[in-house]
């Protein structure tokens, strides 16, 4: 019934002459774009001029100062980070505009771009002002509580990096040190950090990136109940090859093939497959003849009568 309600009231605005407008919520969002490349632009130059400042002060021992200017700078990083997300949002939204026109309610696709959209227009409405603008030309399409809550984040759609980045917090003592650090090593100025604030910082900070290191060793193997304990390589792992590494052949190598594998191998010298009677003992019923003849019946055929029984058979 909401989605109905906000529907028919915005139909009923449009008519009126007061609703949503997708000719002036483009226009203002291609406004927003250049305004934010500019604001980007400016502050990253601003931002090189102030490091060379502060490598100055660094090497005239001027430390606290520097500290309050690495400050100044962190936040403006963080404002042109944000910008820089704002700034896809926007284009985003007009590569959706048709998309977005058909739409009855915000969709899921388009739903964390909007809600950033209107959640940082209070916060940069200074700097673009365009971006009243934009909010307001949502709010109208999508209805007025769906911009109210958007403005609040009730629903939580908000881009978490961008609520950090335009937070009220100050930047952490340890990462003050990190860019009073990188700044002395780029213009080669000595500067030795607070160790004692650097171990303060092991816990990560909300805001910054986390790093992660991999073992150059690979994947530690399973441990535990069932599995063998792993002492490391072996002790000759990297070293010398075996003494016969690389000699010559066998003696046979390349030769015919051994007597005795595979058992009875058909060559020159072995006879071929079935086994002989002289590998095996004849399973014939009937006794051996004597002087070495040929075993009666033959191995391997079944026995049948002689042509004398078969005659005297009735």
């Amino acid at each position: 019934h909401s989605s109905k309600k906000t529907y028919s009231t915005t139909v009923i605005l449009a008519m009126l002459g007061g609703g949503f407008k997708s000719s002036k919520l483009q226009v203002n969002l291609k406004l927003s774009m250049q305004r934010f490349k500019l604001l980007e632009k400016k502050k990253t130059e601003q931002a090189m001029k102030s490091r060379r400042e502060i490598a100055d002060l660094i090497k005239n021992g001027r430390i606290e100062r520097a500290r309050i200017k690495v400050e100044h700078i962190v936040r403006e990083d963080y404002l042109v980070e944000a910008m820089e997300i704002l700034e896809l949002y926007c284009d985003l939204l007009l590569a959706r505009m048709g998309l977005l026109e058909t739409m009855a309610y915000c969709e899921e696709g388009l739903s964390e771009s909007v809600n950033t959209l209107i959640w940082a227009t209070p916060r940069l409405q200074a700097d673009v002002q365009e971006l009243e603008q934009v909010s307001k030309q949502l709010s109208l399409k999508f209805g007025k509580t769906f911009g109210e809550q958007a403005r609040a984040n009730r629903t939580g759609a908000v881009n978490e990096k961008v609520i950090h980045r335009l937070g009220v917090q100050a930047p952490s003592p340890s990462l003050v040190e990190q860019y009073m650090s990188v700044i002395a090593k780029n213009y080669n100025v000595h500067y030795e950090p607070d160790t004692s604030v650097m171990i303060e910082g092991n816990i990560p900070e909300p805001i910054t990136e986390k790093t992660f290191q991999l073992d150059p060793r690979g994947p530690s193997p399973p441990s535990g109940p069932g599995y063998p304990p792993y002492g490391g390589p072996p002790s000759n792992f990297g070293g010398p090859p075996p003494s016969n590494f690389g000699g010559p052949p066998p003696s046979n190598f390349g030769g015919p093939p051994s007597s005795t594998y595979p058992p009875n191998a058909p060559s020159f010298n072995n006879p071929p497959y079935p086994p002989t009677t002289q590998q095996y003992p004849s399973q014939s019923p009937y006794p051996p003849p004597a002087g070495g003849a040929a075993p009666y019946p033959p191995q391997g055929k079944p026995d049948r009568p002689r042509e004398e029984d078969r005659a005297d058979t009735p």
